[in-house]
Formats: C-alpha cells, sequence, structure tokens
C-alpha cells in the first residue's frame, strides 16, 4: 500500500532522543560582497549539536557553487572548533556548499540499534533484522555524511540552489529560499543514487529564536516533499537511507543527507 506522505509531528525539542544530525552552519545566511563567510561544521540533536571533531573524523571533499562556476575547497578546510571554512563573497548570488565525509565505523548494542531505526524511519532494516531474528544482536555500521548549504550574496539570485550535485544521497530544493518568505511553501526533492527516494523519513528543522521545532514527513512516490515556511530564521531539512554495507567491516552503511538555508 502506497505510504502518503504525512505531518507525523510538530514539537518543540525538549531533549528527546533523536539520530545526530550533520550540518554545515554559517554565522549568517545574507551577505554583502566583499564580506568573509565562516562555516561551522556541526553535528547533534535539535539543530544545535556540537562542533563536528576532524581530529576523528575526515572531510573527503567540500565543493562552492556559484553561476560562475565550481570550486574545490577541500584543502582549505581547518580543523578546529568551528569557523572550519573562510570564504570571501567576491561574487555576488546563491551560493551552494557541499561536503561528504569519510565512511566513519561505529557499533551499537542491539536495542539501541532498533530504536534509532525506529527514530529514522528505517522501517525496512527493522523489519529484515525482526524476520532474521536478529533483534537483539549488535549492529555494525559504516556512516557517511552528505551536507548541503545555501547562502545568498547580494539580491541578485540564481538558479544554483537546484544544481544536482550526483551525491548518493541528496536533498535538491526545488524553489529557492532566497525567493520565500514565511508563509510560502517550499518543495525538496530526496534522491538516492541520482533517482527519487520514495516514502523517505525526512526531518524539517526551523529555529524561532531559542526554539527549534521539528516536522516528519515522508517524501511522495516521486521523491517529493512539500511542506510550510511558518517563520524566517534557519532551516534544515535532512534525511537518512540505509543500505546493506557493501565492503567487509560493517552489516550496514548509512547515507545521511542534509540541506541548510535561512528564511
Amino acid at each position: 500500500m502506497k505510504r502518503l506522505s504525512a505531518l507525523l509531528a510538530v514539537m518543540v525539542i525538549t531533549g528527546i532522543v533523536v539520530a545526530h544530525e550533520f550540518w554545515m552552519q554559517p554565522k549568517k545566511f545574507r551577505y554583502s560582497v566583499g564580506e568573509e563567510i565562516k562555516l561551522d561544521f556541526r553535528v547533534g540533536e535539535s539543530y544545535e549539536g556540537e562542533f563536528w571533531d576532524l581530529k576523528r573524523h575526515k572531510v573527503e571533499k567540500t565543493e562552492l557553487y556559484r553561476a560562475s562556476g565550481s570550486r574545490d575547497l577541500t584543502k582549505v578546510v581547518k580543523p578546529t572548533a568551528g569557523n572550519n571554512l573562510l570564504i570571501k563573497a567576491d561574487q555576488i548570488g546563491t551560493y551552494l556548499f557541499s561536503l561528504q565525509s569519510n565512511a566513519a565505523y561505529i557499533e551499537l548494542e542491539g536495542e539501541k540499534f532498533n530504536d534509532y531505526l525506529k527514530e529514522d524511519g528505517l522501517d525496512y532494516i527493522l523489519e529484515e533484522r525482526t524476520k532474521a531474528g536478529i533483534l537483539n544482536q549488535p549492529s555494525k555500521e559504516f556512516y557517511t555524511r552528505y551536507a548541503k548549504l545555501l547562502v545568498q550574496v547580494g539580491d541578485r539570485t540564481d538558479d544554483t540552489f537546484k544544481k544536482k550535485l550526483g551525491l548518493r544521497y541528496e536533498i535538491i530544493p526545488e524553489q529557492n529560499p532566497y525567493l520565500l518568505k514565511a508563509g510560502d511553501y517550499l518543495q525538496c526533492r530526496v534522491l538516492f543514487n541520482g533517482k527519487p527516494s520514495p516514502h523517505a523519513l525526512v526531518k524539517i528543522w526551523n529555529k524561532v529564536n531559542n526554539t527549534t521545532f521539528l516536522q516528519n514527513l515522508y517524501t511522495e512516490s516521486d521523491g517529493t516533499v512539500r511542506f510550510p515556511i511558518s517563520a524566517s530564521g534557519p532551516w534544515m531539512v535532512s534525511s537518512v537511507r540505509m543500505i546493506h554495507a557493501e565492503k567487509a567491516g560493517a552489516d550496514y552503511h548509512s547515507l545521511w543527507a542534509s540541506l541548510v538555508f535561512g528564511i
């Protein structure tokens, strides 16, 4: 039976257990030409989290896309607590940053892994474990991060926002967020290996002052999800896909996608 897109929850985050998201966080979302863009790499809960530890993790590739072309920023990433990327805004337009991490490794005991699967809508893996009678067994997992960030320099927007980057798991907005305002709707498309990812759980996070709100939605059969922009401020769209590990050393490989922008 087709699993329709449905609003599962809208809640204030007050310490509930959620999976660790990963994202790129700018100091602000709109810049003037000549200003410096400073980005933090963050991981954690409730769209708050903590600085990503680059002593333990590795960036495989970081790029900047603009109307004039792309630029590889991997070698200028700083392994610091915040301010991981500093780039001068030297051109007007919409800037799209992307980051891909290495495949890190984690082991979880059975109960914690099952709770994680439930929290992130990975029911198909939970069903497999149930049928195989291995719910109590621990899991060995690789995980890779695919983060995207949109910021706006000057008043002239462009179509960079909708560029398909070819990430293994990717969220692409179908409208430029910097042309939207509170009360509008944004539609995003979720792709796995370049194809629509139907019935995937997508988490929509937004901050209003010091409070984080979360909406849980499922993509339609064409991989799209549509949601209201209820307020101005920082927004993040995130989703995770899990597959069986394709190389020795783990049972599964999770692919974490995020898209951050400001309204």
